[in-house]
């Protein structure tokens, strides 16, 4: 399949065209015809698979074929909530290239900066709003934000608002919108909660999955060192000193981890970076430009602040801390080693971590080198060996209720959807 088979309008195919774009990838050959078609979606798909392209292009195709000649005032015809800054304005930028050669406005709002450019903008009117979930919700109350006129809202990286703590501001943003909007939601991972707000939010939804969440840990060299906690931050440096390993994203679990690290890093003379919540916007994208001119070595962050990172050659990632999560640690390696280019995810495990690495483990069921030849070692007496090994796949754990099922009403399933 090749863009043109889509039946996209030529302003978009000329921009796709010259970004060196023929062939979609599967996240964009199975959500594109949904999403032209008007029909809600569950997309579950990695960092990496084109899923912005997959939600962007059939949006700016909706709109300009339909509206995009309007000279009324613009209304906000499409919202995208997603949950951090950075991602925000990745989307943005996509929007902006795809849509560059149509006359759709679109804007880009968030926390953390002033919001007078903001709302001197959406004064003016746009197609279509990027938003995090605290500015948007603030500027509607203030009355700068009408949603509805919506046809269609996108929650991108629905797991991670979860993981942030924006499920119930997701809720009242979709109480904002039209009952017979377009929904789509996509996310990485797909644990029950977000099956539970498809429910809720979603009618009839598509169902697209691409690339199975182990299947990023088969493309990704990958290693474990069974580390003494105390000794992690040695550890970390014995390797990249040692391994002379450079442009290196680490993962600790929490902002102080992460600042700790850098310390420690720096007074080795090590060049490295911080980035998280704490951290401010123009922080964060000062430091984040510095790492990819590889001004500076290592990248130290946490899960929320790095689903903003978008490196295409990117050979090391580090799990200092190993998580909770195991979907996260697919998530994490699956930074490094894409776009057919080489990666090495290394891992440093705690005693305390081992049912972590356990859980991992059923999870990418990928045998996993164990370096033992280190400096820095488990304790005597506790054999890393008991819990380096595979274990049996649990029960699949079955609701009761397909993915497609809606809790919404019969009422607001026969709402026909229209472009206002």
């Amino acid at each position: 399949m090749k863009f043109e088979d889509l039946q996209l309008s030529k302003s978009i195919l000329t921009a796709v065209s010259e970004e060196g774009y023929t062939t979609p990838t599967p996240i964009q050959q199975q959500s594109i015809p949904v999403i032209l078609e008007g029909r809600d979606i569950v997309g579950c798909a990695q960092t990496g698979t084109g899923k912005t392209a997959a939600f962007a292009i059939p949006i700016i195709h909706n709109l300009h074929r339909n509206i995009g000649t309007s000279k009324r005032h613009k209304v906000i015809r499409a919202l995208v909530v997603t949950p951090t800054r950075e991602l925000a304005l990745q989307i943005g930028e996509s929007f902006e290239t795809y849509g560059r050669y149509t006359n759709l406005r679109q804007l880009t709002v968030f926390g953390g900066v002033s919001q007078v450019p903001q709302v001197d903008q959406l004064k003016r009117g746009v197609d279509v709003l990027i938003a995090t979930p605290g500015r948007l919700l603030d500027l509607h109350k203030q009355g700068f934000i009408d949603l509805d006129h919506l046809h269609t809202l996108v929650l991108d990286e629905a797991d991670q608002m979860l993981d942030m703590g924006f499920v119930n501001d997701v809720k009242k943003i979709v109480k904002l919108t039209p009952d017979n909007r377009q929904t789509l939601l996509f996310s990485a991972t797909m644990p029950m909660q977000i099956r539970e707000l498809a429910e809720m939010f979603l009618t009839d939804p598509t169902n697209v999955q691409v690339a199975p969440v182990s299947s990023t840990a088969e493309r990704v060299e990958q290693r474990i060192y069974f580390v003494d906690k105390s000794d992690k931050r040695n550890m970390l440096y014995h390797l990249i000193r040692n391994e002379k390993l450079d442009n290196v994203l680490v993962f600790t679990r929490t902002k102080h981890g992460a600042d700790n690290v850098v310390r420690s890093l720096r007074k080795k003379g090590v060049a490295a970076e911080a980035i998280h919540g704490d951290k401010s916007q123009s922080a964060r994208q000062r430091v984040l430009e510095a790492f990819k001119n590889n001004e500076v070595g290592v990248l130290v962050a946490t899960d929320i602040a790095a689903r903003g990172i978008d490196i295409e050659q990117l050979p090391f990632v580090i799990n200092f801390d190993l998580p909770n999560v195991p979907e996260t640690y697919v998530h994490r390696i699956g930074r490094t080693g894409r776009a057919g280019n080489g990666g090495v995810a290394i891992s440093l495990c705690g005693l305390d971590e081992a049912p972590y690495w356990k859980d991992i483990q059923k999870l990418i069921k990928v045998d996993v080198k164990i370096v033992e030849d280190h400096p820095y070692p488990w304790k005597e007496g506790e054999a890393p060996g008991t819990i380096a090994t595979p274990v049996e796949q649990p029960k699949n754990n079955r609701s009761g209720k397909s993915h497609g099922q809606s809790r919404k009403s019969e009422g607001s399933k026969k709402n026909k959807r229209r472009w206002y």
